[in-house]
């Protein structure tokens, strides 16, 4: 019994170990992020303005509409895509309808930037998108840029 206890207690010292090692190797993705979104802006001479939590966003069009807000319901069309140019995902022209708080955070904060009828881009870093996991065709870590036009507050 005593070299159980003795072997358990081995094993959640090195599980503990482990788990140390894997925190002080992880990516500091803010700032890469923050590089890669400055980085993009400047390559396609954009007019962006960033927010107190990371998020840039870009009015083309600010609209005349109902403007939401963080938890409204909202039809929007959009493009997603990384800053090398790939979508990775599309809707219809048509826009689809959800939740603002049911979707990431760059979009829960960027959306109520527009009226309804506005248009323009959001580029999200990490830390408001996927984080470090893996969604879908997003890679953890990754930026993510929105094309984006608010059609309607439902």
């Amino acid at each position: 019994m005593k070299y159980t206890l003795i072997a358990l207690v081995l094993t959640l010292f090195m599980s503990c170990a482990k788990g140390k090692t894997k925190v002080t190797e992880s990516v500091d993705y803010v700032t890469k992020n923050e590089k890669e979104i400055v980085d993009y802006i400047a390559k396609n001479k954009l007019t962006a303005t960033k927010t107190d939590s990371g998020l840039y966003y870009v009015v083309n069009e600010a609209g005349n509409g109902v403007q939401p807000t963080a938890s409204s319901n909202v039809t929007v069309a959009y493009k997603g895509y990384f800053t090398n140019g790939d979508v990775f995902d599309q809707s219809k022209a048509e826009g689809i309808s959800f939740g603002l708080n049911q979707v990431i955070k760059g979009w829960t904060e960027g959306i109520p930037y527009f009226k309804e009828g506005g248009s323009g881009i959001l580029l999200v870093p990490a830390h408001l998108g996927y984080g470090s996991y893996e969604g879908g065709p997003i890679p953890g870590g990754s930026v993510i840029i929105f094309d984006v036009r608010l059609i309607k507050v439902n």
